[in-house]
């Protein structure tokens, strides 16, 4: 298994339990530590149909920016774009940065997604240290919203409704709004301290 959490070998209600006890009882005040195990499970599992799709970090990466810069135009400068480029422009999305860009940033997410498990302390210190480093980037909080429901929107459109349920999706909210959630209170501790 590639996921410290993913475990389907858990069929013991009184085991999966005991781990989710396990979980709240670790964990420091952070937001990631409100997830259940089923919230994760379903995550990663639909992650996984994902990742199962030929060069899916191009694939997913490019759909979510897509639908990110139409609806937050003005994030487009800050990878590298003009603020008037046109995200249909086959010329746009085939550009080796466009492409990189899209690939880095499903990477975060397989990265962040990874660890999540028992140690709740480790991804929330990665997402908050994410978090501080996108402030020097220019991103501003409101974003991380508009990129949450992007998200979402992306794995609906290549995942279908069969995969991405309404339970899915609200699982996807939870676990997004706590990873971001993480980033945004580090980057308004960081604008605060200056």
């Amino acid at each position: 298994m590639s996921h410290v959490w993913h475990a389907h070998f858990l069929s013991s209600n009184t085991l999966s339990h005991y781990f989710t006890t396990l979980l709240l009882q670790i964990c420091t005040n952070n937001m990631l530590c409100n997830l259940s195990y089923n919230t994760i499970t379903q995550v990663m599992d639909s992650w996984e149909e994902l990742r199962k799709i030929k060069r899916y970090e191009e694939v997913a990466g490019s759909k979510l920016f897509q639908t990110f810069f139409v609806r937050c135009p003005q994030a487009k400068v800050l990878f590298g774009l003009a603020y008037d480029a046109d995200m249909t422009s086959e010329d746009v999305l085939n550009s080796k940065p466009f492409l990189m860009h899209a690939s880095y940033l499903i990477e975060m997410f397989d990265t962040a997604l990874n660890m999540l498990g028992p140690d709740m302390d480790l991804p929330s210190a990665v997402m908050a240290d994410l978090g501080a480093k996108h402030v020097r980037y220019g991103v501003k909080s409101h974003m991380f919203e508009v990129m949450g429901s992007c998200l979402v929107l992306m794995l609906i459109d290549i995942l279908g409704v069969k995969v991405m349920t309404p339970k899915v999706q609200q699982a996807w909210k939870e676990t997004y709004g706590a990873l971001s959630g993480d980033m945004i209170s580090a980057q308004k501790a960081l604008s605060a301290s200056n």
